[in-house]
């Protein structure tokens, strides 16, 4: 399972309301997340607007694709377009790349 983090930004005068939509995301679209290979998806927000995820899949690319064919993520996107300036996360996330995790280099001891 590969661990990836990625980052994007919402506008700070909405942030307290895109965090009430993440709090009650739809089942469906959930489900669609697992379903499609998301797997200890987090996401954590700055007071600017920066939004910082985390995602475990086998394949992320492919995770992705998976949900970029999905009516219901076309309509969780359009849902959410209003908390962005332009391009939502789908087309503006960077992906971060992974230097330290703990539990590898505690395992490599072993």
């Amino acid at each position: 399972m590969k661990r990836t983090m990625f980052r994007f930004r919402v506008r700070p005068s909405v942030l307290e309301e895109y965090r009430r939509d993440h709090a009650a995301v739809w089942p469906e679209m959930l489900m669609a997340l697992r379903d499609t290979g998301w797997r200890n998806y987090s996401i954590f927000t700055a007071p600017d607007g920066e939004v910082i995820g985390y995602v475990e899949s086998e394949d992320i690319a492919a995770a992705r694709a998976g949900m970029s064919k999905l009516a219901i993520n076309t309509k969780w996107q359009a849902a959410m377009a209003k908390y962005f300036d332009g391009a939502g996360p789908d087309e503006s996330m960077v992906e971060l790349d992974e230097a330290f995790h703990l539990e590898d280099q505690l395992g490599a001891l072993s």
